[in-house]
């Protein structure tokens, strides 16, 4: 199978500085105020369409270009594509499921194209993490109340939808598959499966980014699994990096990541959410806060990539960039070799002395 030159160069840029990631795509469409109009453009489409963000790479990509190369001009490494929805599950529910694959194609050309505009200015290497969301489906629950065994979607869908939305991903010009905002472990199982398989079907190496949102103070995803836990789960699948996104800020997620950052032998990408949102929906917490806790977690060696989740924006990232510049890297552990096992909770068994 053919190595990932994008994983060695990514490998290589984290050893020498704490790279920084992009931040919120919603939050800066927001800012737009686009229209009905602005997300339909010429498509003919029975149903209403302002929302589908990720039909915006197609009918507005101007949007989507400007809001990417901010986030480069901000201090960024790596951006992802504006395709957390782009998948067949959630299209349906905007009757676009036809126009998926193009949708994940423009919008990894627009992010790949940003990329190599600004390496090329500077010679900083630049990477494209192709963005792929939970989907509005949940393998590990029912959506029924009064059948507990029922479940809207199946496995092998499920990993059919990815393997599509990933295929396209890369066609596109994407380094990296983002497996993101994992509300439900099952789920993120079945894109890891998804992708291993194309990689395999391709002979080539896709590095894997996964990422696993909590949903309350206990630390769990709605699947129930603690960070221990779900690193345990996934951890076969020998990502590129792993870590946690959205949910909290920065300073209520942080006990987590002190968590997951000693037995994570990867690296460590952690995006938070800017702070929590108020009454309203909206993020008050300033660019300069968000950096103080982001430079925290630096200086305890917590994290190798940075970036910003719901709320946040440019000037939150570039607080961010500002916070972390010359700080030492994140070492990444050589945990002792046992039996490290995982149902909700982590088990390990040392061996015996």
């Amino acid at each position: 199978m053919i190595k990932s030159t994008a994983a060695a160069r990514l490998r290589d840029e984290a050893a020498k500085r704490v790279l920084i990631t992009d931040g919120a795509f919603g939050t800066m469409i927001q800012s737009y105020k686009l229209t009905e109009t602005d997300y339909r453009g010429d498509y003919d489409l029975t149903d209403d369409q302002k929302g589908n963000n990720d039909l915006l790479v197609l009918t507005r990509p101007d949007v989507i270009d400007a809001i990417t190369r901010a986030y480069f001009d901000a201090g960024s490494d790596i951006v992802s594509t504006n395709t957390f929805n782009a998948n067949t599950i959630s299209q349906g529910d905007y009757n676009a499921v036809h126009l998926v694959r193009e949708m994940n194609l423009a919008a990894a050309r627009i992010a790949r194209t940003a990329a190599d505009d600004y390496e090329a200015k500077d010679g900083r290497p630049r990477f494209v993490a192709g963005a792929v969301g939970p989907t509005n489906k949940t393998l590990s629950l029912s959506p029924d109340v009064n059948d507990p065994g029922y479940r809207a979607v199946g496995f092998d869908e499920v990993k059919a939808v990815y393997a599509d939305q990933a295929a396209a991903l890369l066609d596109g010009g994407c380094d990296f598959i983002l497996i993101e905002t994992i509300f439900d472990t099952l789920n993120a199982k079945a894109a890891i499966v998804a992708v291993m398989e194309l990689a395999e079907e391709r002979g080539t190496e896709i590095p894997l980014m996964i990422s696993m949102t909590i949903t309350d103070m206990s630390g769990r995803n709605l699947s129930g699994h603690s960070v221990e836990a779900f690193w345990y789960t996934v951890r076969h699948s020998q990502p590129l990096t792993i870590g946690l996104n959205c949910a909290f800020g920065a300073d209520l997620l942080r006990p987590h990541v002190q968590a997951l950052s000693p037995i994570a032998d990867a690296l460590v990408m952690v995006y938070p959410n800017a702070g929590l949102p108020n009454d309203l929906g909206e993020y008050d917490e300033h660019p300069h806060t968000t950096g103080e806790f982001i430079g925290e977690w630096v200086a305890q060696g917590l994290v190798n990539i940075v970036g910003g989740c719901c709320g946040s924006t440019p000037a939150h990232i570039a607080a961010m960039a500002k916070a972390v510049a010359g700080k030492p890297v994140r070492a990444i552990p050589s945990p002792a070799p046992s039996l490290r096992l995982a149902g909700l909770d982590p088990m390990v068994m040392a061996e015996a002395a």
